[in-house]
C-alpha cells in the first residue's frame, strides 16, 4: 500500500523572482513519477525542503498546462526562506494534490469576475488560465487585481498578456502612492476599483483571493452590488499539516480546511465559526 505521507521527489526547473519577497518555482517530477499525476485548479500541495520543513502552497499553474507544477512562495519564515534559497537542479518533496477545487464545471456558461490582491493572485492564476484554455465555455471574464505598489505586482508578463487579450477584461490597480511614472492602470484600493468596474450580478460568479482585509471589503462591495453569498467563492489559508483531515490543525467548527476546502463559497463560510 502506498504511503500517503511519503513525498514524491521533484526537481526545481526554474525560479522566477516576482517581487522582492516572492518567487515562483517551476517543478518537474523525478524519474517520470508524474505520469499519473493530475490536479484541479484550487487544490494545494505540501512542499518540503529536506532538513528544513514542509509547508502548504496552492498550485499556481493551470491543469491544462503541465505536467509540471508551479507554486509561488512569499518569504515569511524558516521554511519559505529555505525555498527562496533553492536553485534550478535542487530536489524537493511534494505531497498532494489535496483539497477541494474551484467548481469550474458549475461556472460554465457564466460571467466570471476574478478579484485578487498581491500574492493572492496565485490560486486565481491557476483557474484563470484554466478558463482561458476553455474559453468557449464561459461568457465574460474580468480580472480586477491590485497590489500595494507596482513593485509588488506578481506575474507581470502575464498581466500584460491578459491586458491585451480581446476576450479578457483586465483591470489593474495599485494603492495610492504605489504608482510610478510608467504606470497606466488604476490607482486605488481593490474594493474601490471593483465598485468602479460595477460587474453585474446576473449570471455571474466572483472568485476572490488576497489579504484578509482586502477580502473583507471586497465582500462588502459585492453586497452593495447585490451579489448573493452563493455567487462568491474564495480560498482559505490555514496552518495545514497532514493535508488529509487527520491532524486537526486546520479545523474550523465542523470543517477541515485541507479536506473540505481550501475553496469555499461565502455562503459556506457564513455557516462556520467567526474564527476563520
Amino acid at each position: 500500500m502506498e504511503n500517503i505521507y511519503k513525498p514524491r521527489l521533484m526537481t526545481v526547473e526554474a525560479v522566477t523572482q516576482e517581487t522582492s519577497d516572492v518567487k515562483t518555482f517551476r517543478l518537474a517530477f523525478n524519474n517520470g513519477d508524474g505520469r499519473d499525476f493530475c490536479f484541479e485548479a484550487g487544490q494545494f500541495g505540501l512542499f518540503s525542503v529536506f532538513g528544513q520543513g514542509e509547508a502548504p502552497f496552492g498550485i499556481a499553474n493551470s491543469p491544462t498546462r503541465g505536467p509540471h507544477i508551479e507554486c509561488s512562495i512569499k518569504e515569511v519564515g524558516k521554511v519559505t526562506r529555505a525555498f527562496h534559497d533553492l536553485n534550478p537542479g535542487d530536489t524537493i518533496g511534494f505531497r498532494g494534490p489535496y483539497g477541494r477545487s474551484f467548481p469550474i464545471e458549475e461556472m460554465r456558461g457564466q460571467n466570471l469576475v476574478f478579484v485578487g490582491g498581491g500574492i493572492g493572485l496565485a490560486p486565481l492564476r491557476s483557474l484563470l488560465w484554466n478558463c482561458i484554455d476553455r474559453r468557449d465555455e464561459f461568457r465574460d471574464i474580468t480580472l480586477v487585481y491590485g497590489a500595494r505598489s507596482v513593485a509588488d505586482l506578481v506575474y507581470k508578463p502575464e498581466l500584460e498578456e491578459w491586458n491585451t487579450m480581446e476576450d479578457v477584461d483586465a483591470v489593474l490597480t495599485v494603492d495610492p502612492g504605489g504608482e510610478d511614472e510608467n504606470w497606466t492602470g488604476e490607482v486605488g484600493f481593490v474594493p474601490t476599483v471593483l465598485e468602479k468596474v460595477q460587474p453585474s450580478p446576473e449570471n455571474t460568479t466572483v472568485i476572490t483571493c488576497g489579504p484578509p482585509i482586502m477580502i473583507k471589503f471586497v465582500l462588502l462591495s459585492l453586497a452593495n452590488m447585490h451579489f448573493e453569498p452563493e455567487q462568491i467563492i474564495t480560498t482559505l489559508e490555514m496552518k495545514m499539516k497532514c493535508g488529509l483531515g487527520k491532524c486537526g490543525r486546520c479545523n474550523i467548527g465542523p470543517a477541515y480546511v485541507c479536506k473540505h476546502g481550501p475553496v469555499f463559497s461565502y455562503a459556506e463560510l457564513q455557516a462556520l465559526p467567526e474564527e476563520y
